[in-house]
């Protein structure tokens, strides 16, 4: 039949006027019967309730009135047209089955609406009167008027669609119809509704409450088999096969896909029947198709998640985790009918990650949930394919921007955008969702991050110092990955973060972070710097920041043991460091050195230098909390004092060689002095340090260390039952800051069931019977603080340094004897930033930032006139090194201040 290709010339659009709407809506009045008296026959799925007879009265009485009536002239000229381009509605108008009679009736009658709608539509408007709102259209229905048309369709519908589907698909009279005239009547209908439904004006009722059947109609008709089909002609099939498609392309996709997934039988509960198997199958194919036309993934998404009814259901519908992971696994397989997985996956993968943008917070959760298990389950199952298509396109932003891209700067200016704001922080916010919530720590997840932590955690630090909603997020991501990630895998990431080595790619060098107007951060071209001590400040400061923001970030990892790990990595580098040191030769004195031997030696020192202030910055940060595992502990212990029994303190390393003995020996003095809760297991262990601590305690040049040694095995030996007050100082040293409570109280011992020495009034075997204790640390008197001046002035660096960290306490702790001598501490601080020491002259910066930054209306003015001339008569190199550290100071104190 042409009715499903090719819409019927208007017959009422030219010459002879058709029939107002009015008369044809009277006209499906009269045959249908009052309303009330079959209204609720028609429901789709219910049979009809209008009694055989009643139809004959009421088609009698339409006859009548059409060839009678005047006025209905018109109208029944378009009937006429309309049947005799429909002959299946004219037969069975005049079939003696009351009911098909009557369905061809309302079909035919409809199909005239249709057309006088369609002819009024095309009428020019009237102009609106000025002030006036514009008159609605010629074609537009009053509510009863639209009423009266849902009553007609679901007669339609009723009558003539329901009783002829197949079985499975729809119920079926009583008594069905003629052998042989199933095919043809169901096509006749079918006709007649596709035609209905392309005039918005009666398509819109119709496809909303009746769209399941006629697809039942169109796919039965179409795909169905021969049987079902009788007194259906190939090229009609084929036009249902078309119309089937223009229908599903018609309605709100989610809709359409809902509908398809009844029919094939996913929510049996509403299914009206068992789905036959050639009806699942095409039900799959034609999901399928939605899928992979444009937005079709949204459209499947949101046509499986939004089937619950609104209000709570809605909220009950976001949680519903299982639906959502169900529909991500169906996303996850490839259809059939798709030529390649390298075809799906270049349609399908920008569309699920375009689901982590949707704004709607309710929606945006499922969508989330959905996209996250999509991603993770096509990692899995094709994890080159997703690396390519959906992990690499997420992370490009970050990509972009990395260490390790390549970047045609010469085509960029300086202060050129990079990565804008909006794309930085979507990107940011979307690895969070698929990484951190989505929590697979697959080794391909966790393998495609780390590239680009580098740039995460520049991002993080750059949030630090201003005021930024990406510092959460970023940090979410960092721990997740160290928390997810093997432990060696951990410790080489924070070791590339720290700039110790190149496993993680960091920003770009000639990249910049630059604040964004709505809180978070762009990418830019950096701006060359033509000032060489600009430069190096600007690069100071940025390490120092990047070491404060690791130790931030490692103080949150206290519990899985990582920041311990990682503390001993440090420490285990200083003796690295020290060894490399005592081995290589300096080429600025050794005659005949080369360049390339200057450069090494250069990038020693410079690995040095910021080893030394990893471990500075652990010290202060997170050293007292990070003893988690005293085997662990033990095992570096023994290490360093093997060598240190071997090899002491001595030659270009000695420096180096002496702090690191310093610190552990201050480590096993805090573990013993309270900072982890020793059990007699842990004593044990620490026992095989004894015969190292006892030789040392012989053979080591320094008295001070030989002492501290001897100390050492007495509290292992009778499990800090004898803590000699030696402990104390050096844990103190070692932590920066005062002991910890078990470290300082009158009874302070170690906390062991045997513990039940005074470690505050013990006294030093290397003092007299009558010298005093050792000075405590909360009010020291004046005596103690003229002795820390004292040692501040030490000629071994270890002494000097904790010196300085302890001078540095005390203006913390606004000590009434340091701000009395507040010029004279200003005065040993500046000399001390001039020491070659990195240890000594980073705890005297630290010592005169505070120093100012408590007290700046004094120590600014000397502290900007050292500034402007620093280290008078001495060489150029150490002025500018001197500069560089008083720079350093200046950038903390103006920090610390604040606008």
């Amino acid at each position: 039949m042409a009715a499903l290709t090719d819409s019927a010339p208007d017959m009422a659009g030219g010459a002879q006027p058709g029939p107002e709407p009015a008369c044809v809506l009277e006209a499906l009045e009269l045959l249908l019967g009052p309303p009330g008296d079959g209204d609720s026959a028609a429901e789709p799925g219910k049979e009809p309730a209008l009694c055989p007879e009643t139809l004959r009265r009421n088609a009698a009485a339409l006859e009548e009135r059409l060839s009678r009536a005047a006025g209905w002239a018109a109208l029944r000229q378009l009937r006429a047209a309309v049947l005799c381009r429909a002959p299946a509605l004219a037969a069975g108008a005049a079939s003696a089955e009351p009911g098909w009679a009557a369905a061809c009736g309302l079909l035919a009658l409809l199909l005239c609406l249709k057309e006088r709608l369609a002819a009024l539509a095309a009428t020019p408007a009237a102009p609106a009167a000025p002030g006036a709102p514009p008159p609605p259209g010629a074609d537009t229905l009053s509510v009863g008027q639209e009423r009266a048309v849902r009553r007609a369709l679901r007669a339609a519908v009723g009558l003539g669609l329901l009783p002829h589907l197949p079985p499975g698909l729809g119920p079926g009279p009583a008594l069905g119809p003629p052998p042989g005239s199933r095919g043809a009547r169901l096509f006749a209908a079918v006709a007649a509704l596709v035609e209905l439904a392309r005039l918005p004006a009666l398509g819109a009722p119709l496809l909303a409450r009746h769209l399941r059947l006629l697809l039942c109609g169109l796919c039965a008709l179409g795909h169905g088999p021969a049987a079902l089909c009788q007194g259906v002609s190939d090229a009609e099939r084929a036009q249902c096969r078309e119309a089937l498609g223009d229908i599903l392309d018609r309605v709100y996709q989610p809709l359409a896909v809902q509908e398809l997934l009844v029919l094939q039988g996913q929510p049996k509960q509403r299914c009206p029947g068992a789905a036959p198997g050639w009806l699942r199958r095409l039900c799959g194919h034609l999901l399928s198709e939605r899928l992979l036309r444009p937005s079709g993934v949204q459209a499947v998404v949101r046509g499986v998640l939004e089937a619950t009814d609104g209000g709570a259901g809605a909220e009950a519908a976001a949680l519903d985790w299982r639906k959502c992971d169900a529909v991500g696994k169906i996303l996850a397989a490839c259809p059939q009918q798709c030529l390649s997985l390298e075809d799906y996956y270049r349609q399908v993968c920008p569309q699920i990650l375009d689901l982590l943008h949707v704004q709607d917070k309710v929606a945006a959760r499922q969508f989330q949930r959905v996209a996250s298990t999509t991603v993770l389950s096509m990692a899995r199952e094709q994890p080159q394919l997703a690396e390519r298509h959906l992990l690499q396109p997420l992370l490009a932003p970050l990509r972009r921007c990395s260490e390790a891209a390549e970047l045609a700067l010469e085509d960029l200016t300086a202060g050129a955008m990079l990565v804008p704001e909006a794309e930085l922080g979507s990107c940011v916010e979307d690895v969070l969702k698929v990484y951190v919530v989505g929590n697979d720590s697959s080794s391909l997840l966790l393998g495609s991050l780390q590239p680009v932590l580098g740039v995460v955690f520049s991002l993080y630090s750059f949030a630090r110092q201003n005021v930024s909603y990406l510092r959460s997020p970023c940090q979410d991501i960092l721990l997740w990955f160290l928390e997810k990630a093997e432990r060696e895998q951990a410790l080489a990431v924070l070791e590339g973060l720290a700039g110790l080595s190149s496993h993680v790619p960091t920003l770009h060098p000639q990249c910049q972070l630059r604040v964004g107007s709505e809180g978070g951060a762009a990418v830019v071209v950096q701006e060359t710097i033509s000032d060489e001590d600009e430069a190096l400040y600007q690069k100071i400061s940025l390490e120092q920041c990047h070491v404060e923001s690791l130790v931030e970030l490692l103080s949150h990892c206290q519990k899985s043991g990582l920041a311990g790990d990682f503390f001993i990595h440090c420490l285990k580098e200083l003796t690295q460091v020290a060894a490399e040191d005592e081995e290589a030769p300096n080429p600025a004195v050794e005659p005949g050195g080369s360049l390339l031997e200057l450069e090494q030696d250069q990038a020693r020192q410079g690995r040095k230098l910021l080893v030394l202030q990893l471990v500075a910055a652990l010290c202060q940060g997170v050293s007292d909390t990070v003893f988690t595992d005293i085997v662990q502990v033990q095992q570096f212990l023994a290490a360093v004092l093997q060598r240190a029994c071997a090899h002491p303190a001595r030659g270009p390393g000695a420096a180096a060689e002496a702090q690191t003995l310093a610190m552990a020996m201050g480590l096993v003095a805090a573990v013993l002095g309270g900072a982890v809760q020793l059990k007699s297991s842990d004593f044990a262990v620490l026992k095989r340090l004894v015969p190292l601590l006892e030789e040392l305690s012989r053979t080591y040049p320094e008295p001070l260390t030989q002492e501290l040694a001897s100390d050492l095995r007495i509290a292992i030996l009778t499990h800090g039952a004898c803590s000699p007050g030696t402990l104390g100082t050096a844990a103190q040293g070692l932590l920066g800051r005062e002991p910890g409570p078990a470290a300082r109280s009158p009874a302070g011992s170690a906390p062991s069931p045997s513990a039940h020495g005074d470690s505050s009034t013990g006294q030093s075997r290397g003092r007299g019977p009558g010298a005093s204790p050792a000075p405590r640390a909360n009010s020291p008197a004046p005596g103690g603080l003229q002795e820390l001046l004292v040692s501040a002035c030490d000629p071994q660096p270890p002494g000097r340094a904790a010196a300085l960290r302890r001078l540095a306490s005390l203006v913390t702790q606004r000590d009434p004897e340091a701000i009395r001598l507040q010029e004279k501490l200003l005065q040993v601080f500046l000399e001390n930033v001039q020491h070659e020491d990195a240890f000594v002259y980073l705890s005297a910066i630290q010592g005169v930032a505070l120093l100012s930054s408590e007290y700046p209306e004094r120590i600014l003015p000397v502290l900007l006139a050292q500034y402007e001339r620093p280290a008078q008569g001495k060489e150029d190199t150490m002025a500018a090194v001197t500069r560089m550290k008083l720079g350093e100071v200046l950038m903390r104190v103006t920090r610390a201040l604040g606008p």
